[in-house]
């Protein structure tokens, strides 16, 4: 199932923003190389085409308007491919934070 964003998915329920993000990039963190490079190559290949159309625009206003569409459609199509990812690590990833988090309050 794909997620458009972080409260959706059930291992992060009962988190605030800052935790969820917290737990995202350490399951990021656990994901294995060939994973990592599959979610880098899939983010590249939704960077590549507007950035050629933003180098290849004939005017500043195309090119500017290149540049709102990917700034606006990029975390659309790469966080949801972020969480398919990652969401089989988000558990692990919660447990090991909570256990950071509890040896430092000790």
């Amino acid at each position: 199932m794909l997620y458009w964003n972080s409260q959706s998915l059930p291992e992060l329920k009962g988190l605030n923003f800052r935790e969820r993000m917290a737990v995202i990039r350490r399951a990021s963190d656990l994901l294995p190389v060939p994973k990592k490079l599959l979610l880098n190559v899939l983010k590249l290949l939704v960077l590549i085409p507007p950035f050629m159309a933003i180098a290849r625009a004939a005017t500043i206003p195309e090119a500017l308007l290149w540049a709102v569409l990917l700034v606006l459609v990029y975390p659309l199509l790469t966080r949801p491919l972020t969480f398919l990812l990652v969401a089989p690590l988000l558990r692990q990833a919660r447990q090991q934070l909570q256990l950071n988090e509890a040896n430092v309050a000790d």
